[in-house]
């Protein structure tokens, strides 16, 4: 992956090269969102729209191919992120803005995505189907699955472009740092931290949005990604006191994805260091702890 960031700052024809092979695939639209914000945190917003432009076009030309938006929100959802970091060199209120980029595309969804919401929500159906028809076949009781609505669908893509945009910038921020100041991301991300009143906005406008209904849940998870990644933020500035690693974090996230529960552990603690301030009080008793230990060595 360095060696990809280090062809991207080359030049802007190999940058261009990158955005536009990766814009042109549905697979790996997210290394050129990545390379355009990576391109716009260095270099200034101009050469990143300038990029931007150029990778909206075979972006658009998947829209008219296969119907599927998916990629050019990514891209536009990224360059915006990066541009917030670009002006204001603060990463929580960058991905902050990841917010209104997931409302933005939820809403754009269900308004002008008509025919790609139809095309997901029969591939839920037919999946749906096919389970049902499995838990039948094995003997039970017949089962019928709840099918999300169309509102409930943007809400999920809204929700997706939120999580993959403000992920895509975490990257391009990886890249700049392992290129121009290495060691420089890590400190800054296992700073990641919201004031106890930006968590409590989030956190009651995510029940608000859970109380409308069954429908609003995945508008409800938009307003709960800062929060999640301020929650990671601070398992890895955990583990890092700890001088643990690469073990527990795998372990971590394959409960984290594959369990709600381990999602909404994360939330919580995210609100809950932004009323205690866990990593002060962490680094805190490690400084008393070492200090006693530098008395007893004396007395010694």
């Amino acid at each position: 992956m360095k060696g990809l960031a280090n062809f991207i700052m080359r030049g802007r024809w190999q940058a261009l090269l990158v955005v536009v092979a990766g814009a042109s695939s549905l697979m790996f639209s997210w290394i050129s969102a990545a390379a355009i914000a990576l391109v716009t945190l260095r270099r200034g917003a101009g050469p990143g729209v300038w990029l931007l432009f150029w990778a909206a076009l075979p972006a658009t030309a998947l829209i008219l191919v296969f119907g599927d938006s998916g990629p050019l929100a990514l891209l536009l959802g990224t360059a915006a992120l990066a541009l917030v970091l670009r002006l204001t060199v603060n990463l929580p209120l960058a991905i902050l803005a990841g917010v209104p980029v997931g409302f933005v595309t939820g809403l754009v969804v269900a308004t002008f995505g008509g025919p790609m919401l139809d095309q997901m929500l029969a591939f839920f159906d037919q999946f749906l189907t096919s389970m049902e028809q499995q838990m039948a076949s094995s003997g039970g009781e017949e089962v019928v699955l709840w099918r999300p609505t169309a509102l409930q669908g943007a809400g999920m893509l809204g929700a997706a472009n939120a999580m993959l945009s403000v992920l895509c910038l975490l990257l391009a921020r990886w890249w700049q740092a392992v290129l121009y100041n290495p060691g420089g991301f890590a400190v800054e991300f296992r700073s990641l931290y919201y004031s106890p009143a930006v968590s409590a906005v989030l956190l009651l406008a995510g029940l608000g949005l859970v109380s409308q209904g069954v429908e609003y849940r995945a508008w409800a998870v938009i307003c709960l990604v800062p929060l999640t990644f301020a929650g990671l933020a601070l398992l890895h500035a955990r583990l890092a006191m700890k001088g643990r690693g690469a073990g527990i974090l795998v372990g971590f996230y394959f409960a984290w994805v594959f369990f709600d529960l381990m999602k909404l552990l994360v939330v919580f603690a995210a609100v809950a260091d932004s009323w205690f301030r866990f990593r002060q009080r962490w680094q805190g008793k490690i400084g008393s702890d070492a200090k006693r230990r530098d008395d007893s060595e004396d007395r010694d």
